[in-house]
């Protein structure tokens, strides 16, 4: 039976395996996973952490309002790899001279060697990803994940 058979009161079921976001979850929790555990080992950073230090790396200084709004991640999650990252002193906190009621992250001279060193790793986990992949499947996919992204941005 599929996604849009329908079942025994004449409703539509529902399958996991075939419901697309189920299978992008599982996806990306597959692949976050994978990476996540070598951060974890050999630089000690949790998902969120890497994703902040990535986007500081990206985007130079960023309130945390301006990274939740990057990365989807919720307030908390971003709080506390912020919190981590400045103990660690990986990340500097300044206040926000255009909002004194916001901070303005930025990476450290620590936290800059760190995502050097760690940045040719992601791309590395990247491209063991994508090896089967033809360059213009993994074109065409980064596009339509683009679109349901956008169009998840969306009312229904």
């Amino acid at each position: 039976m599929n996604a849009n058979a329908p079942g025994m009161g004449g409703e539509t079921t529902l399958q996991l395996d075939s419901y697309l976001p189920y299978r992008l979850s599982v996806a990306s929790n597959a692949v976050s996973g994978l990476i996540a555990r070598a951060y974890e080992d050999r630089f000690g950073l949790s998902i969120p952490q890497w994703r902040l230090v990535c986007v500081l790396a990206e985007d130079r200084g960023l309130t945390q309002v301006q990274i939740v709004a990057r990365t989807m991640m919720d307030k908390v999650t971003v709080s506390r790899a912020a919190q981590g990252l400045v103990k660690r002193h990986l990340i500097g906190r300044t206040r926000n001279k255009a909002d004194g009621r916001s901070h303005m992250l930025t990476l450290t001279a620590a936290g800059r060697s760190l995502y050097a060193e760690i940045a040719p790793l992601a791309l590395a986990y990247e491209a063991t990803l994508i090896a089967g992949l033809a360059p213009e499947d993994v074109a065409l996919l980064k596009r339509l994940l683009a679109r349901l992204q956008a169009a998840a941005g969306q009312p229904l």
